[in-house]
């Protein structure tokens, strides 16, 4: 981007809500990631859709995120725009049995307006630190639940600027992913569809997966959650644990100790370290078992020159 379409931006987000040249390790879980060019945190639909327009016409890159808890940026950054939906679109609205969501709002917060009205369904995103568009993005779950069994409507800015609401049908919900990972669409709101239920019993299941996550995953270290997705037999963690693989390390990136399935930043891993680690074990599992691990971290970017 040149000096000029900068100003421009950040004349549409205001000042406060655009910073050039911010480091992604301060807008990711992992805590890795070069420089985004320009980062900007709109405030509102109509941000939204002039900031992206505006990209679109001058063919600047322009990415949407939530929290950064599926991502890996490459130590290079991203050039163009991010654009960060967390920080300030992320209203939570509970009507009956259905709660109205901005793409922003973050999962945990979500759970617990639910719990709050006695709503069931959602106990499974409580401790996943993702946002609502990411998760309808990539469809996630956890213990048996995920955002296909509760999302019916979803409001989506298209690349033309006009606002569309896909139905539950038209999601193409399938394992760890949705319509919208082929799409140029932005998720702006989602409509979720829960029951009624007993608070008391909302509120057990809850803490049980907070138990669940505290006992067996590595929480307490910058990660950007499950490293892979389950392969079609078997676990990728058992997997890797077989291989012998639990510990290893590249640089400041390990294969966590306490979950095979997580790669984590021991304090000073860079994206490299984490993408050689990745490599090194996809290796040697499809070496030992045949089976080719996919990614399940989102892996965005440029390598740094």
């Amino acid at each position: 981007m040149d000096l000029q379409q900068i100003a421009h931006i950040i004349d549409i987000v205001g000042q406060e809500n655009a910073i050039p040249n911010s480091p992604m390790s301060r807008h990711t879980t992992f805590k890795v990631g070069g420089p985004a060019e320009l980062y900007v945190t709109p405030e509102n639909q109509d941000q939204i859709r002039q900031v992206w327009s505006y990209c679109l016409q001058n063919s600047i890159d322009c990415m949407i995120i939530g929290n950064g808890s599926n991502l890996l940026v490459r130590d290079g950054g991203i050039p163009g725009v991010v654009m960060d939906l967390s920080a300030k679109f992320n209203e939570i609205v509970v009507e009956g049995n259905v709660i109205r969501a901005q793409a922003g709002a973050l999962l945990s917060r979500v759970a617990r307006a639910a719990a709050k009205n006695s709503l069931t369904g959602m106990e499974f995103a409580e401790g996943i630190p993702g946002t609502i568009g990411g998760a309808i993005y990539m469809n996630a779950g956890a213990y048996g639940g995920e955002m296909s069994q509760i999302t019916e409507g979803v409001r989506c800015l298209r690349s033309d600027g006009t606002i569309v609401l896909r139905d539950r049908e038209q999601h193409g919900f399938s394992y760890r992913h949705s319509v919208y990972m082929s799409s140029t669409d932005i998720i702006l709101e989602a409509e979720l569809q829960l029951r009624p239920g007993d608070p008391q019993a909302i509120e057990d299941a809850m803490e049980d997966l907070r138990g669940r996550r505290r006992d067996k995953q590595p929480t307490d270290k910058p990660s950007a959650g499950s490293t892979f997705k389950r392969p079609a037999n078997g676990y990728a963690a058992a997997m890797i644990d077989q291989c012998g693989l639990k510990g290893s390390r590249v640089g400041g990136a390990e294969v966590s100790t306490k979950h095979s399935g997580f790669i984590i930043n021991t304090g000073n891993a860079t994206a490299t370290d984490v993408l050689q680690l990745m490599d090194r074990v996809a290796d040697v599992v499809e070496s030992q078992f045949g089976v080719t691990l996919e990614p399940e971290v989102r892996i965005v970017g440029i390598d740094r020159e």
